[in-house]
């Protein structure tokens, strides 16, 4: 492409459905800088925002640390709603009390009721997070990095998918937990 004269960024996003349907996504770009400063303001039409983290590749390098992030953070937030009910504790009044905390999070905002609803219709399929780790730890293995809570969280994610699991959201990992306590979180 460079050889013609085109310039490329890679620029995955998160936020998922919601964020591009209300035009929130967060954009991680990779490339040359000029062209990204050129491109931003597109960018910026359907993100919140754009931020440039280094050569082409980078932004894929930077989805992948995100979707290792999300991953751990959904894997948790399920165990210890699960905690909180087993230990005779409303889930649903957990989320609240910690929800303004330091353990509060966006993941936690979105997550959180639809673990607690039990529907798991998607938003993002079990399927795709379980591709998207598999990435990460292939990156972690290309340079070296460990990942063992990335590595953990996608063998959750394959026994989600082995119970027939992968067309459901990945907050389903709330029903990896629940499996394990021999429990249901009340809904």
């Amino acid at each position: 492409m460079a050889e013609r004269g085109i310039t490329m960024l890679d620029a995955p996003v998160s936020g998922a459905e919601p964020g591009a349907v209300a035009g929130t996504l967060a954009i991680m770009v990779g490339g040359d800088e000029t062209a990204f400063e050129a491109l931003k303001p597109v960018l910026l039409q359907m993100g919140a925002s754009a931020t440039r983290v280094g050569p082409l590749g980078a932004g894929n390098v930077a989805k992948l640390a995100n979707q290792a992030i999300v991953a751990v953070n959904i894997a948790v937030l399920g165990e210890a709603l699960v905690l909180a009910h087993r230990a005779g504790v409303d889930p649903a009044a957990v989320l609240d009390a910690i929800g303004g905390g330091l353990a509060g999070s966006n993941v936690m905002k979105a997550k959180g009721p639809m673990m607690l609803a039990g529907g798991f219709n998607p938003g993002f399929r079990v399927e795709l997070h379980a591709k998207d780790l598999d990435n990460a730890l292939a990156t972690g293995h290309e340079t070296a990095t460990p990942l063992p809570l990335t590595a953990a969280v996608r063998e959750m994610l394959a026994a989600l998918s082995a119970s027939g699991q992968d067309d459901r959201d990945h907050s389903a990992l709330v029903s990896y937990f629940e499996r394990l306590s021999g429990t249901e979180l009340p809904r």
